[in-house]
């Protein structure tokens, strides 16, 4: 499976925005697709994941107040919504996925080449 991540851009502080992660390619089952960031100089972090099969969702404490992540099964595609954005999320947004779901958020199978967003103050 291959994933594409779009959406990003830049934003003023308290705006939003919506990233997409498009999956194409041979999905044999319902995978597990996680949101990651990193940022210059920052270690990546786990922003939050959606199991494909029934849609449940596990978002990373620093955002769960602003941030959703939802799919669209007709599409294949899965979205993060971000409100309320701070300096602070500027990052380099990337979706990654596995079939099995321990592998989410430490050892991901497959990525996708991510998107920027850049916060500005």
């Amino acid at each position: 499976v291959q994933l594409q991540a779009s959406g990003g851009g830049l934003v003023q502080a308290g705006g939003s925005l919506r990233l997409s992660c498009a999956l194409s390619g041979r999905i044999f089952t319902s995978p597990i697709i996680g949101w990651f960031r990193q940022s210059p100089g920052k270690e990546r972090e786990f922003v939050g994941r959606i199991n494909w099969n029934g849609g449940s969702t596990d978002i990373a404490d620093f955002v769960k107040d602003r941030f959703t992540i939802s799919k669209d099964d007709a599409d294949s595609t899965v979205f993060l919504q971000m409100e309320s954005l701070k300096p602070e999320d500027t990052a380099h947004y990337y979706c990654a996925g596995s079939y099995v779901e321990d592998h989410i958020p430490d050892h991901p199978d497959f990525w996708g080449q991510g998107t920027q967003v850049t916060v500005s103050s």
